[in-house]
């Protein structure tokens, strides 16, 4: 009996080990985990990674912030690389979620990522210590020019009742109600509760002329026709004229959000010396190249810029807006436990009218 359980044990320390080197075999140099935005990489540049450094991606996908962040706080899943955006990133901060990066094992950041958005992330990463700028861009009215007929310049335009069940919103409570907030000439970081219900008021006096509350569908829906107005990101706006030469994007006169998502290393990563590796890959000028022309987002990668080869587009007011030429843009700022409740709250109760 004694033989047969030794014979037991050692056949399952043999699978074990055996298990265990399949495992590293997967990656000669390990694994890092990736938690990104949904169809927000090109996939050749996950292959191409593996490929030149041995290191096997494990991939996952969020599509809001808000569905990111519990996630990654309630440890339910460890991440070595994620790509959250400005606000959620002060968040990150101030919660201890997050590791320092290590500047010297990303020489590409140093020298290809424009010093202005260093400058701008200082807003929610004060001295540069936890993110590396990965896309950039602004929040602006994409619309049908064979379905508008009105002037599009401001954000009033989404409470037209002549486009009812055309509008599409974005269903994030920070970008709706930035809509409402800047339409009203309020903040669109404000804790004014008269200002937040004002805009609360209002975004449930527009919700019987909205289609849809959205987020990435907004695309695929102007791109088809399927409405006249949508709240869009600036880098879908790109994507969506190639597709639908009917459509066009424009950044209201009263002002806008202009953020950055940017990687970040998890305090919990437990892969440090390879999501250093990662990001320090997407910042190699040809990757971030690669990343832009597949995603189409705004690239704050200077050497990529030099490297596009279509000048409109390397001169598009949409992609490289000259910011200077618009009034009222904010990055968004974390507003604490009790801020955030207090939108969330609002939010429930515009999505439950």
């Amino acid at each position: 009996m004694k033989n047969k359980l030794l014979l037991l044990l050692i056949l399952t320390v043999s699978v074990l080990s055996l298990t265990a080197c399949g495992k590293a075999e997967k990656g000669e140099n390990g694994q890092v985990l990736v938690y990104n935005w949904g169809e927000y990489i090109d996939p050749d540049v996950l292959v191409s990674f593996e490929e030149e450094t041995g290191i096997e991606v494990i991939y996952d996908e969020f599509e809001t912030n808000e569905i990111m962040y519990p996630k990654v706080e309630s440890g339910a899943g460890a991440y070595d690389v994620i790509c959250p955006s400005d606000y959620m990133i002060k968040k990150m901060i101030a919660n201890d979620l997050l590791a320092t990066i290590d500047m010297e094992k990303v020489p590409n950041a140093k020298k290809y990522i424009g010093s202005q958005y260093f400058d701008q992330s200082r807003e929610f990463d004060p001295n540069n210590e936890y993110s590396i700028p990965y896309c950039w861009g602004t929040v602006g009215i994409l619309y049908n020019k064979t379905m508008v007929d009105d002037p599009v310049d401001s954000w009033d335009i989404l409470w037209n009742e002549k486009y009812a069940d055309n509008i599409l919103m974005q269903d994030s409570v920070r970008d709706a109600f930035m809509v409402a907030l800047k339409r009203n000439g309020a903040s669109m970081n404000t804790l004014n509760e008269e200002q937040l219900i004002s805009a609360r008021d209002e975004l449930i006096a527009q919700k019987p002329l909205v289609q849809a509350y959205v987020i990435d569908q907004v695309r695929d829906k102007m791109i088809g026709g399927e409405a006249a107005l949508g709240v869009i990101y600036s880098g879908e706006a790109i994507y969506t004229q190639r597709e639908n030469p009917d459509l066009e994007y424009v950044i209201p006169k009263e002002g806008t959000n202009v953020w950055i998502d940017s990687w970040v290393i998890p305090k919990n990563a437990p892969n440090m010396e390879n999501a250093h590796k990662f990001i320090d890959y997407m910042c190699q000028p040809e990757i971030a190249l690669k990343n832009f022309e597949y995603i189409t987002y705004s690239t704050p990668n200077e050497g990529a810029r030099e490297l596009i080869e279509d000048e409109e587009i390397k001169n598009s007011p949409i992609a490289f807006p000259k910011l200077s030429d618009y009034n009222a843009l904010e990055t968004y700022s974390y507003l604490g436990e009790e801020g955030d409740a207090l939108y969330n709250e609002l939010w429930k109760e515009v999505k439950s009218e």
